[in-house]
């Protein structure tokens, strides 16, 4: 066995042939390691096919590599955990490297903070240099962000997004300038459907091949308690289909994606969005070509501005943003819960069933495709577990569970801070909580529901609505000195009025706890 160099530590989240881990490469010299491990696979009770999309992804990628003439040191899962080499990397890897003797270790930052530290652990207890190369799928790099936080006392999105397009020279005049003349088209992006849209196309799909019907029989196997259901599985998990899905959605729902972007409707999971997260956070494919495919659309007449403004500033500013304050604030940043929540995901966030109609059809598809859009996410589900008072981090451990696309970094910020508020408006500037009335508003989903969203107590009356009044109430000394609360509250003050009222929203709020939580 040939002495390796350089050994290349490639993680599942990190699939692109022009990661920097190969810049100097020389196939003769050096290696690339890579591995499925027990632990990445049940740190959270994921969903069957989070385990297949990530497990395919790496096995294509892997012959990839090989294909090209490189040597992959690769540790597969099978059916038979005791036949497992080791329960996580640091002790698999330990392995290889008594073995292999590189002279050191090469990786690109991974996404999850827990896996950076447990192999630099390991490379210091192999007495080996772990070089921590900078992750160039993203626009700007830990440094980058880091250095552009410096001296603010208060980090917005919108500031950092305008700082993007001007750095990048996205959608910008000649006379550095927005196109359009407006930074930011959200107000032309809050439509709802006045009546039913009709059948809508899907995104693309895609066919089973050999490897990912290999992965599909070890997850049913090993992993068959987990939630979810294989029978459904279409994402791609090649570098190819993914590019295919990213032409479809620029060509077929672009120009329809920024007027309906938070728009809602019975069975119809996807709408115009582009269920691109997932490949992208795998880095099947880059945000660049992304960007790059939507503006030469909007440039060609082929999509309007607020559709391709809106999906740019998904990539170019929220997706840079979150990233970089999760580098800069952790590994305390995921201690934060501002509101001091407490309860548990309710039992109906595992498996669907309850008699709310908009939790249904949320759950239905996270169920069914590991999926739902941003305002199912957060305005849907994300909303009932803030107002119950589920804790910020259990949250954030469902979300990981149960969507394809969640990886710490992107999970951890979105999800206990943006969805939960647990960062106390570090990502957010206020909690995102509204009644029922919103969900009616944004969907059909009431018209097909048991319970009347206007009401707040009763047999019949919105859990969302009585746990919204409720949050405002236990929450008013906290949310009081925030001026983007100020219309809620005023509200709140005008229903505190009736004190039998707040009286039996508090009781009817309290059972929904002690029965969900």
């Amino acid at each position: 066995m040939a002495k390796v160099r350089n050994l290349l530590v490639i993680m599942g989240d990190q699939l692109t042939h022009e990661s920097a881990v190969f810049d100097d490469f020389e196939a003769a010299r050096d290696a690339v390691w890579m591995a499925e491990v027990d632990h990445e696979s049940t740190r959270f009770w994921y969903h069957k096919q989070h385990l297949v999309v990530v497990l395919a992804a790496m096995r294509h990628f892997r012959q990839e590599l090989v294909d090209k003439g490189q040597t992959v040191y690769y540790h597969e899962l099978t059916a038979d955990k005791a036949a497992d080499r080791g329960p996580d990397f640091p002790s698999i890897l330990r392995q290889d490297v008594a073995k292999l003797k590189p002279d050191k270790l090469v990786m690109v930052r991974p996404g999850d903070y827990q896996v950076l530290h447990a192999l630099r652990q390991a490379a210091d207890g192999l007495n080996l240099t772990l070089e921590l190369r900078p992750d160039t799928h993203f626009y700007g790099s830990v440094a980058d962000f880091r250095a552009y936080a410096e001296g603010k006392q208060r980090l917005r999105l919108e500031d950092f997004y305008r700082a993007m397009r001007q750095r990048h020279q996205i959608l910008m005049t000649a006379d550095n300038q927005p196109v359009g003349g407006r930074w930011n088209f959200d107000a032309a992006n809050r439509e709802s459907f006045k009546d039913d849209p009709g059948p809508i196309t899907g995104p693309h799909s895609f066919q089973t091949d050999e490897i990912t019907e290999a992965v599909i029989n070890l997850v049913e196997q090993r992993f068959g308690d987990h939630p979810g259901r294989l029978a459904d599985f279409d994402l791609p998990v090649t570098h190819r289909q993914a590019r295919t899905m990213l032409r479809d959605f620029v060509e077929r729902s672009l120009p329809h994606f920024g007027r309906y972007e938070d728009a809602m409707w019975t069975d119809q999971p996807f709408l115009y969005h582009s269920r691109l997260s997932c490949p992208l956070n795998l880095k099947l494919l880059s945000p660049k070509t992304c960007v790059e495919a939507a503006v030469q659309a909007y440039d060609a007449g082929r999509a309007p501005l607020n559709s391709v403004e809106g999906f740019v500033r998904q990539l170019l500013g929220w997706r840079e943003f979150v990233r970089g304050l999760y580098w800069l604030r952790m590994p305390e940043y995921a201690q934060q819960n501002y509101l001091a929540h407490d309860l548990g995901v309710p039992s109906f966030f595992w498996d669907g069933e309850t008699d709310m109609a908009c939790v249904r059809q949320a759950m239905q598809a996270v169920l069914k495709y590991g999926y739902t859009h941003h305002i199912q996410r957060l305005m849907v589900l994300g909303l009932l577990a803030q107002l119950l008072g589920v804790h910020p981090y259990k949250f954030h451990e469902w979300h990981m569970a149960m969507y394809l696309d969640a990886v710490d970094w992107v999970s951890l910020p979105n999800a206990l801070g943006m969805s939960q508020y647990g960062d106390g408006g570090l990502i957010g500037t206020k909690p995102y909580c509204a009644s029922g009335n919103y969900i009616n508003k944004m969907s059909n989903y009431c018209q097909h529901c048991r319970y009347n969203y206007r009401q707040a107590v009763g047999e019949t009356a919105c859990p969302f609505t009585t746990l919204y009044w409720d949050f405002l109430d236990r929450h008013f000394e906290k949310l009081k000195t925030n001026g983007r609360m100020n219309f809620q509250l005023k509200n709140l003050e005008k229903r505190r009025r009736d004190q039998a009222e707040m009286a039996a929203i508090r009781q009817q709020a309290a059972k929904l706890k002690q029965q969900w939580g």
